[in-house]
């Protein structure tokens, strides 16, 4: 192999909101600097590469969506590579690598890489290197770095094996070029002394120099500012990404593009908000509104336990800050064409999709980037570019460098640092229009669960949110709320009629204000579908929702169908105090009352109790209080389970819960209980919506 010969990878990737397509690029950009090129492509491209043939190594990096599946855009490739007709050793010619990205709150933690991996095994393919599962819950970039360190060696393990087999002795070569590469990379990925980075061979004077003033007045780190060892360590930064998008200005004429053609999931549908209620009182914790949307006009259908999704905006004053920021405040209105830069270094460069080509500036901030996201290093490698004060800058890079790691943790992913924060802790960072156009994702529109039934309140759908509050701290000195819940508070402001007798009080309006919306149906989560089988519901605060739209499916079927058997219903729910934020109280009570729910199981967690006896503060623990009633419903009327509410805080707890009852229950160990309960898992009856 000669020094100047790049080795060739096939680089796959497949994503839902666009984290596995930024790591392949980051790979794809590391790439060359190792003297290899990774032909990138989506899995979805199946016209643009071909596995059954491919001789050379294949890189995969794949996420996870929904409960477990891979993305929509791996799903015929899945179909594809699953086919029960292929022999085991269809792929045994094949050697890959594969990455995983999932969150481990979620139950089928990167099931999705986990899926394609077992899938190219039985298929005969081969690794070539250890796959890579990174969690999203702690931080990709704990597994994502040291992954793709490795890759690079295990690559060049393969080419040299590929090249003994093909008869080519020239190792010495080989050899030297392997060295020439381990050479080139170390001087790409260390900063020059000018820089203000420490080199190898001795300290940075302007380095010390910004340290001891740092420290004359800072003994703790923070976000704009680091301790030793960091602050005198060499560092370690990514590659600086090639710009590739080129913005142009034009005059303020002609129309922004509709919302819906920013959506690709689905047919979108533009509806009037009709109702408003808050559900909790003013000194609750949480501000909990129901909103109702009218439908009667639109194709949009739905089941009890389906979600959708509202198109939401960014905030107008964050959208107006940040373009005061950028210098643009003038240029808001002004159209904008985004281009690719025609010489740009970036390989396959291409307009990202949920820009439009032409739109205004202010549409682009507002309805298209993620302005919330929480920066990734190659970005905040981008921003030291655009930094003057070498105080700032030093600090950006020791925050994208392997030795800032675990500052780049605590300060920008844990504490929820937005690219706004960011520009106001580093006034002299001015990054470009199209930088941020290159780095922000997508703006997401955001998801929630059905609290209605069509049945019941024919051309209607129904939806909880809690309010959601960002409080200040140290690297944010401004509360914040929800991008979707913060806006959709103020939306329906107008509507909200509170009284301090009354909890859920309700005004009819005139459907002025409007949202736009898309499906996003649920296969398994709905009701059985036999009415006889019985039910246990277990939803805490807003987690009740989907249970709300199953108990008004369930009387609206026993007011129409007097001749059926309906099977017994149990809810269990729980809040912090039952005067402030028992959502649907009286409701629950007429579904009682009418015999639509059969026991309602309720708990306090914040209420203080007279009682002898300790009343049990979570649904975990009320679940306990009723084992023999749950294991019957489950193991011996083959009833269903479903759980709805916050992951880490409800949802595993009960779970566990759940696992000690059948434990006891059977008579049987952990290990046998476990057993039962992924055979429900597997028989789609114990089922859950939840979220982090």
């Amino acid at each position: 192999m000669c020094c100047d010969l790049k080795r060739r990878f096939l680089l796959l990737y497949a994503t839902q909101k666009g984290q596995a397509k930024a790591i392949a690029e980051e790979i794809c950009l590391q790439a060359g600097a190792h003297g290899l090129e990774a032909d990138m492509h989506c899995l979805s491209e199946m016209d643009k590469y071909n596995l059954e043939t491919e001789k050379d190594p294949v890189v995969i990096v794949i996420s996870t969506t929904g409960t477990g599946d891979p993305p929509d855009t791996a799903r015929k490739f899945v179909k594809k590579i699953r086919d029960k007709t292929l022999p085991p050793d269809h792929l045994a010619h094949l050697q890959y690598g594969l990455l995983g990205l999932g969150d481990s709150e979620y139950t089928f933690f990167c099931n999705g890489g986990k899926t394609v991996d077992r899938l190219l095994q039985e298929l005969g393919a081969q690794h070539f290197y250890d796959t890579g599962l990174a969690d999203d819950c702690v931080g990709l970039e704990l597994v994502v770095d040291p992954w793709i360190d490795g890759l690079w060696l295990a690559l060049k393990e393969v080419f040299l094996l590929q090249k003994e087999k093909e008869g080519m002795s020239n190792d010495v070569s080989a050899d030297s070029h392997v060295g020439h590469e381990m050479n080139l990379s170390s001087k790409i990925q260390n900063l020059n002394l000018e820089d203000g980075v420490r080199s190898s061979d001795g300290p940075s004077h302007k380095l010390v120099d910004i340290n001891v003033v740092a420290s004359a007045t800072n003994t703790e780190p923070s976000l704009v500012h680091s301790v030793p060892p960091i602050s005198q360590s060499a560092l370690n930064i990514p590659a600086l990404p090639p710009e590739y998008i080129e913005v142009q200005f034009q005059d303020t004429h002609g129309e922004n593009p509709h919302l819906s053609s920013l959506i690709s999931e689905g047919t979108t549908f533009e509806v009037p908000v009709t109702k408003a209620s808050q559900l909790t009182r003013e000194d609750a914790v949480k501000t909990a509104l129901l909103l109702e949307l009218d439908i009667a006009s639109t194709a949009f259908d739905y089941q009890p336990g389906d979600a959708f999704c509202v198109i939401c905006p960014n905030n107008v004053n964050e959208v107006e800050e940040l373009l005061h920021i950028l210098g643009l405040s003038e240029k808001g209105e002004n159209f904008v064409c985004i281009k690719v830069k025609q010489d740009t270094k970036k390989k396959g460069a291409t307009r990202p999709q949920h820009i439009p080509e032409r739109s205004t500036l202010k549409f682009i901030l507002t309805w298209c980037l993620e302005l919330r996201a929480i920066p990734k290093k190659a970005f905040l490698r981008a921003l030291v570019e655009c930094t003057s004060n070498a105080g700032e800058k030093r600090r950006l890079q020791e925050l994208c460098s392997k030795q800032g790691a675990s500052d780049y943790v605590h300060f920008i992913r844990e504490s929820n640092v937005c690219l706004l924060d960011l520009l106001r802790a580093f006034p002299s960072c001015k990054p470009s229009l199209n930088l941020l156009i290159e780095h922000l994702p997508k703006l997401q529109a955001r998801s929630y669960s059905v609290s209605s039934s069509n049945l019941y309140q024919p051309g209607k759908l129904c939806f909880v949110f809690n309010i959601v509050e960002f409080p200040a701290c140290p690297t944010r000195p401004v509360l914040r709320k929800g991008v979707c819940t913060g806006w959709l508070a103020e939306l329906v402001a107008p509507l909200l009629h509170t009284n301090k007798d009354t909890q859920d009080i309700k005004r009819e309006s005139s459907p002025t204000e409007k949202i736009s919306i898309f499906a996003r149906p649920n296969n398994t989560f709905h009701l059985p579908s036999d009415p006889s089988v019985p039910f246990v519901m277990v939803g805490p605060g807003t987690g009740i929702a989907p249970f709300i739209g199953f108990l008004q499916h369930r009387q609206k079927l026993r007011e129409e169908h007097t001749d059926w058997e309906f099977g017994e219903t149990w809810l269990f729910f729980g809040c912090r105090h039952q005067d402030r934020d028992y959502l649907f109280k009286d409701e629950l009570r007429c579904f009682l009352e009418n015999g639509t729910l059969t026991h309602l199981k309720v708990c306090f967690s914040r209420d203080s109790s007279t009682a002898e006896v300790a009343q049990p503060k979570y649904v975990q623990d009320v679940i306990r209080l009723y084992a023999k009633e749950v294991a019957r419903v489950l193991l011996k009327e083959s009833g269903y389970f479903y759980v709805c509410g916050d992951k880490k805080h409800m949802a595993d707890d009960v779970s566990d819960a759940l696992l000690d009852i059948l434990s006891t229950e059977m008579e049987v160990d952990k290990l046998e209980a476990m057993k039962t309960m992924a055979m429900l898992r597997e028989a789609k009856r114990y089922l859950q919506d939840v979220w982090s």
